[in-house]
C-alpha cells in the first residue's frame, strides 16, 4: 500500500520555502490510516514497552491508536496549563521562540518502558522535550517512533543513541 502516497505536500506553508506534509489526507481514509497504525505496530512490537507518550496535537493522532494496536496505555503531553492535575515541565525551541510541554507528575512511574510517538520527526525539538519528562520521571525511553521523518533535517542525527523508527521518509 502507498502511504507515502496518501500524504498531501503543500508547498510553501507554513512559510515560503517550507514543504508541509499534511497528514489529514492520510488519516481520513480509515483502511489507509489503519494500515499505517499496522505497520508502525509492527515495527514496535518487539520493544517490550509499557506505554506510549504523545506530544500534543499530533503525536495524540498517532499515538494513541498505536498503543490501542499494541496493547499498552497512551499518555498525553500537553502544551502548559491544559493538564488539570500536578504536571512537570520542559521548555522546548520554536523557530521563533520558546514552548512548554507538561505532562502528569503520575503519569509514568520510575522504570516503565516509554515509546515516545509522534506524526513527524524534524529536527527533534519537540521529542527532546518529552524525553526530559519521561527521564525526569525516571521512565525509561525504549524508543521514539513517527508516521513521517524528514531526513535532510537532521532530527535522527540530533537523536543518536536512541532507538528510532519511522514509517514514511521525506528527503525534502
Amino acid at each position: 500500500m502507498d502511504l507515502k502516497g496518501k500524504i498531501r505536500v503543500i508547498p510553501d506553508f507554513p512559510k515560503e520555502g517550507v514543504s508541509f506534509k499534511d497528514i489529514t489526507t492520510l488519516l481520513k481514509e480509515g483502511p489507509i490510516f489503519r494500515e499505517a497504525i499496522y505497520q508502525l505496530a509492527e515495527m514496535c512490537r518487539e520493544k517490550d514497552i509499557d506505554l506510549i507518550v504523545g506530544p500534543e496535537a499530533r503525536g495524540f493522532l498517532i499515538g494513541a491508536p498505536l498503543a490501542c494496536a499494541l496493547g499498552v496505555g497512551f499518555i498525553p503531553v500537553r502544551k502548559k496549563g491544559k493538564l488539570p492535575g500536578e504536571t512537570v515541565s520542559a521548555q522546548y525551541e520554536l523557530e521563533y521562540g520558546t514552548d512548554w510541554l507538561e505532562i502528569h507528575r503520575d503519569a509514568v512511574k520510575p522504570g516503565q518502558k516509554v515509546m515516545i510517538v509522534d506524526d513527524l520527526l524534524a529536527t527533534g525539538g519537540t521529542i527532546f522535550a518529552a524525553m526530559d519528562l519521561i527521564k525526569r520521571l525516571q521512565g525509561k525511553i525504549a524508543g521514539l517512533a513517527f508516521l513521517i521523518e524528514l531526513t535532510d533535517l537532521g532530527g535522527r542525527e540530533n537523536l543518536k543513541g536512541y532507538d528510532i523508527v519511522s514509517l514514511i521518509k521525506y528527503n525534502n
